[in-house]
């Protein structure tokens, strides 16, 4: 893999993805140039971004020459400029994925903006979005803290977008909540947590572990499923903030022996939960990795390692 920066900044609005369905992740993960959006700087060929139906979006390029000719490509919306490789983008009134490339002068580099409009908070009716159980989240913030109110909205899934990536190596279908689900199904993305994963995936390759990609256990969780499963009222999953993850290079379902004992246990969790606590800890990631805890196997589920994004450092 190819190795990437992240830096925290003023806030902004924008994020990375890619406009098809490759079969397989990108092979070139960073691009020749990089995009901020939200507080983060990354070169990533691909991210994910997600706003309401009619909200804007600012995004611009970040490069040594900022003024030499980008262009962005919207499929939908309305892109206004705003100087030299810098756009608000209007997003269009339906919800739906409309990606968004920002291409280079010369045509031989670009980014693709995924862009998800989302399903708006209120269109809940009781706990049901369309049929699909949302639950109740909390009525008042942990603590007061910003990040634990409603979602702004919900992704929907659908057979046309679930396989797309929303980051070089994930897709928007390896975040979805686990409980039962009819034709709609939705998701709430935060695109640090997406970040924070390519980070940690980044590194656990540097480390020499063949990882394409990590088996996401437990992505997003609605409020109900959440409380189904017995877990904290104020689970960073609810909001789409947190990943219980493994390597699975083999595909049989738990993580790999990655200690070389020739078992799957929570030892091999461990090898993992170091190197990402690891990478966590180095100055180009400070702020990025919040929650960071290790499982062992039980009767449900083999050994893993628990990755969120909150904003305080939590380690277990």
């Amino acid at each position: 893999m190819q190795r990437r920066a992240y830096a925290a900044l003023a806030l902004g609005a924008l994020s990375v993805v890619a406009a098809a369905r490759p079969a397989e992740p990108t092979a070139a993960v960073a691009a020749g140039f990089a995009v901020r959006y939200q507080n983060v700087i990354s070169p990533d060929r691909v991210r994910a971004l997600t706003v309401l139906p009619g909200g804007t979006v600012t995004f611009e390029v970040v490069d040594r020459d900022p003024g030499s000719g980008y262009v962005a490509r919207p499929t939908a919306g309305r892109l206004v400029p705003r100087g030299t490789g810098r756009w608000v983008w209007t997003a269009p009134p339906a919800p739906g994925l409309y990606p968004i490339q920002v291409v280079a002068a010369d045509g031989g580099d670009s980014v693709t903006l995924q862009a998800f409009v989302v399903v708006p908070y209120d269109r809940l009716q009781g706990e049901l979005l369309n049929g699909y159980r949302i639950g109740r989240y909390p009525h008042k913030p942990l603590r007061g803290l910003a990040g634990y109110g409603p979602p702004a909205g919900f992704v929907e899934v659908t057979r046309e977008n679930g396989d797309v990536l929303v980051s070089p190596h994930f897709r928007l279908n390896q975040f979805l909540c686990k409980q039962p689900a009819g034709s709609r199904k939705y998701v709430v993305i935060n695109e640090r947590l997406l970040l924070a994963l390519e980070y940690a995936l980044e590194r656990v390759n540097e480390a020499g572990y063949r990882a394409t990609t990590f088996h996401v256990m437990s992505g997003y969780r609605t409020p109900a499923y959440n409380r189904s499963l017995g877990n904290v009222r104020y689970s960073q999953h609810q909001w789409g903030a947190a990943a219980d993850i493994f390597i699975d290079e083999n595909a049989d379902g738990v993580m790999d022996d990655l200690n070389g004992d020739g078992r799957s246990d929570v030892r091999d969790a461990e090898v993992l939960y170091r190197l990402i606590d690891g990478a966590a800890a180095r100055p180009e990631a400070q702020g990025l990795i919040g929650g960071l805890g290790k499982y062992p196997s039980t009767a449900a589920h083999g050994p893993f390692v628990h990755v969120d994004v909150r904003a305080r450092k939590a380690r277990w």
